[in-house]
Parts: structure tokens; sequence; C-alpha cells
């Protein structure tokens, strides 16, 4: 009996193998995020890109539609004539700081803002190079105003009221006038400072005015009569020499923010 006990105690005790399912009925273990549904296209951002892109388009290309056109219609040598001599015989200083600046107009001028030592006062650079503001200087010396010895010694008096972008400690009759910041300074301590709207008829013949351009730069040019006969053409006109071409005598007056405006004759 105690065999037989012992026996039982040790026999192999049967293994049940679990029962296999079907596939149909295994769970399947998904790892992942949680499928989210499906977002609606939306258009609207679409065109806001667009519209941005075509208004950034047109204030860029504005100034070079413009240029392009002027160009198409740009003064004779024989219309100049004309209308400077009817500025010359006015009494008039406005009138006749118009008459040089359509006479300059007709100059063959570089665009070249290079630093040059020259003489003081009286000093210029080369006849044939120059910026927007040496049409300003050299037309106010042809009616005996030396803008150069102007600014200069109202700079060595006031010298911390005019703009301190070149890191200069003291003034320099050299460059100084040749910069449009000194000379919008100058305009507004010693002339008539005059309204900025873009009404036409608040700019007359002989005025200067001050632009600000896209690359954050200012520009000066001055007012002047209309060399155009067509209807809608006739308000004022402008001389001034844009960077990296010539003295340009256009209707341009609005094409660019205008900071400035003033009336200037010396007195």
């Amino acid at each position: 009996m105690v065999a037989l006990r012992k026996i039982c105690l040790f026999a192999p005790v049967p293994y049940h193998m679990p029962r296999q399912r079907s596939g149909y009925y295994n769970a399947i273990e998904y790892i992942g995020p949680r499928p989210q549904k499906p977002k609606k296209p939306n258009l609207f951002g679409g065109w806001v890109i667009v519209v941005i892109a075509l208004a950034a388009a047109v204030f860029f290309g504005k100034p070079l539609i413009n240029g392009a056109l002027a160009a198409d219609r740009a003064p004779t040598n024989e219309q100049i004539e004309i209308i400077v001599s009817q500025l010359e015989e006015s009494a008039s200083f406005p009138e006749k700081l118009a008459a040089e600046a359509l006479k300059y107009s007709g100059s063959q001028v570089s665009h070249d803002p290079a630093y040059y030592k020259i003489q003081y006062p009286g000093g210029d650079v080369p006849a044939g190079k120059g910026v927007a503001a040496d049409l300003l200087i050299r037309c106010y010396r042809k009616l005996g105003i030396d803008l150069q010895k102007e600014i200069h010694e109202d700079m060595e008096s006031h010298f911390r009221l005019y703009p301190q972008l070149w890191a200069a400690t003291a003034p320099d009759r050299n460059i100084d006038h040749r910069r449009v910041p000194n000379l919008q300074r100058f305009l507004s301590r010693k002339g008539e400072t005059l309204s900025t709207s873009s009404d036409p008829a608040e700019y007359k013949v002989g005025d200067i005015v001050i632009w600000a351009l896209s690359n954050a730069e200012t520009h000066i040019g001055i007012v002047v009569p209309s060399a155009s006969t067509e209807e809608g053409s006739s308000g004022p006109w402008v001389v001034h020499h844009p960077a990296g071409v010539g003295v340009k005598w256009e209707k341009a007056l609005f094409d660019q923010q205008i900071l400035g405006h003033f009336r200037f004759s010396g007195e």
C-alpha cells in the first residue's frame, strides 16, 4: 500500500494545453496616437497670403512703374528752356530756385555718395558726381547762398540739435551739408515749415520736399512746374537725384512718403 502511494505521489500530472482560439477572436493590440478626424482645408489662410503678396508687390513696385512711365514722357530740352526763361523773369526767389533746379536737371551727374575732402567755404565734389543733397547745394549757390557754410556754422553752435547718426563728435564741413537729415534739421530751424499733406495745391514752385524711402533712407528734391500738357498732369513736379540714376525732372511728388516740406530763401 505504501509503495502504491509513492507511485501516485510521483506520477506525472497530465498538462492540458489551453484551447487555441481562432484569429477572429484574438484581440489586436494598437500602439500609436489616437485617430483624429480629418481637418477641413483652410481656404481663407491661403487667400490671405496671396493678398499680402499682391499688396507688397504694389507698394514696392509703384516707384519703379512710375519711374518707367516718367522716362517715357521725359521733358525735352526745348520745354526746359521755355519754362526756365519764364521762371527767371520773375523776381521771386522760389521761382528762381526752381529755374536753377530745371537747368540742373539737364546735367550729366552720376550718383556718388563717397566722402570727399573739399575746400571751405564754397567747396564741392567733382562736377560730374553728386547725390540728392548736392542738387540743393548747387542750386542755392547759383543764387548766392552757400549751404555748406550756413549748415557748418549752425552746427558749430548747436551740434547736439542735429541728428547723431554717423558717430561724429564734431561738425565736419566736408560732408555735413551733403546729408539729407542735416538739411532737414537746418531747414526746420531756419526756413518755413509747411504742410506735408497729399494736396498738390499745398506745394508751390521752389519748395523743398524730403521723402522717406523704402530702404529707411531719406531723399530730397525741389518742386518745379509740370512739363506735361496732358489733362491731370499739370500739378507740381520735382527735380531730384535718385540713387543709381541721373537727375530727374518728373511727376514724382507723391511717389514716396513725405517727411518734410519747407520754403527757404536765405533770409
